[in-house]
Order: C-alpha cells, then structure tokens, then sequence
C-alpha cells in the first residue's frame, strides 16, 4: 500500500477572505504567502514560519450560504496538534486574551482538547494526542 506523510494543509471556505486571513493570521502568528482575487473565487494561502503549515482560505461570491454546520455532510472540525499539556494551556491563555470563546481543556479518551471556532463558525480543535 502507498504510505502518506502526514497532512500538508487544509481549505476551508469561507464567507470573507481578507477577514479570515487576518483572524488565521493574527491568532496563529501564519502569514498570507499567496493570494488572488478571481472573478469565480478569491483566496488567501497562509503559511506558519516555523512548521510551514498551510491553510488555504476561499471565498465564491454570489455563493454564500451562512456560517458552517457540522451537522450537514462535509467537515466536522479541524484539529491542530500540540506537543504538550502546557501548549494546551497556553493556546488557552491566547484564545481568552483574543477574546475567542472556547471550551476549557476537556479530557477524552483519545487526548486533552481545547474547543473554539473561526469566524464562519468552522469548530476548530487545540488537540494533544494521548501518550502510549
């Protein structure tokens, strides 16, 4: 079987693209490395500098149809990855002093995580996978 790598980025639609760019980029320290404004869609492309993670954000005028639902077919929610508990708790720290609602760190079974949503109500995750 062919192996992958692991996740190179992700593209969430969204309903303004400059907004979120500058939301993703102020609350994740990414920057936007690419953009365009089509008649069809416009895009931002962020990158962060140090792990050169990417998100892509795209917005079709003339086709919104309100904020994200994870209880229609599609995304339910993204989840970065963090290192540690003191990472959790320190996304925690910047999520409050951004004035983003969030849920305090939650334990499952799989790994403590910390809830919160962007702009167009996309759910986002913190997410520290459980050690063996």
């Amino acid at each position: 079987m062919p192996a992958i790598t692991g996740a190179h980025h992700v593209a969430f639609t969204v309903r303004d693209a400059d907004r979120s760019a500058q939301w993703y980029g102020n609350l994740l320290g990414m920057q936007v490395v690419l953009k365009g404004d089509e008649e069809a869609v416009r895009f931002r492309v962020l990158a962060h500098p140090d792990s050169g993670w990417v998100i892509g954000l795209r917005q079709y005028p003339g086709r919104e149809e309100g904020a994200f639902d994870e209880f229609r077919t599609g995304l339910d929610h993204f989840a970065f990855g963090v290192s540690s508990r003191a990472e959790l708790e320190s996304w925690e720290r910047r999520l409050r002093e951004a004035g983003i609602p969030f849920s305090p760190i939650a334990d499952s079974p799989i790994g403590p995580v910390v809830v919160f949503r962007d702009p167009d109500n996309i759910q986002l995750e913190f997410f520290l996978p459980a050690g063996p």
